[in-house]
């Protein structure tokens, strides 16, 4: 069940291009092994939209001079769009992958859609600090938050001397969380109406 339901998730995208692998319309869903929490985070860093947006932000720091040890030649853009996708990859594979089957909690976002706005508007909000574990119970998130700050601390091995230090890695975490909290909060009341592929049986909660 688990894997079919992997399956499925993996063809959602938004206008059918955008990935929305994470978001699970079913409320129950069963637990994901941990071969499948690989697969579903390599499938998402993989995928050419993952690739090309960090391409995009790549040439936004470019433009913008973010962290100007690269330089502004060509060599300056390669070493930012390596830098960019290494931070989401690495983010990706940490909070999504090798913590959620270490410390046994699904890094899905499991769409709500019943209740008051309020109700809603909060659980999303929640949902990144909380999270439902493999027995169904829900957690602190210390998968993705683990992820976030240890990626940001990895970043200081590949970001040039003069831009690493702690402030390198809060600035990563505190990007990353928010971020996160806004996503949540598209998943919740946007994403599934431009969502292609949503699975019939899907259902947020009860």
């Amino acid at each position: 069940m688990a894997t079919e339901q992997v399956e499925a998730a993996e063809q959602q995208r938004l206008f059918g291009v955008l990935p929305n692998f994470y978001s699970s319309y079913v409320w129950d869903a069963a637990p994901l092994t941990t071969k499948l929490k690989f697969n579903l985070a390599l499938r998402s860093a993989t995928d050419p939209v993952t690739i090309l947006s960090s391409g995009f932000l790549a040439g936004v720091q470019q433009a913008g001079n973010t962290f100007p040890g690269y330089g502004q030649e060509s060599g300056g853009y390669l070493q930012r769009f390596g830098a960019a996708y290494g931070d989401d990859v690495i983010s990706r594979m940490l909070g999504s992958a090798i913590l959620p089957s270490m410390l046994r909690q699904d890094p899905r976002y499991f769409y709500k859609g019943s209740g008051t706005k309020r109700s809603r508007i909060l659980y999303a909000i929640a949902a990144t600090v909380v999270c439902k574990g493999d027995n169904g119970h829900w957690q602190p998130n210390y998968s993705y938050l683990g992820g976030s700050l240890a990626a940001g601390g990895i970043a200081n091995l590949y970001h040039p001397g003069g831009d690493r230090g702690t402030s390198l890695t809060f600035r990563n975490f505190t990007i990353d969380t928010g971020g996160h909290a806004l996503n949540n909060l598209m998943r919740e009341f946007v994403f599934k109406k431009l969502t292609t592929k949503v699975p019939a049986y899907s259902q947020g909660k009860p």
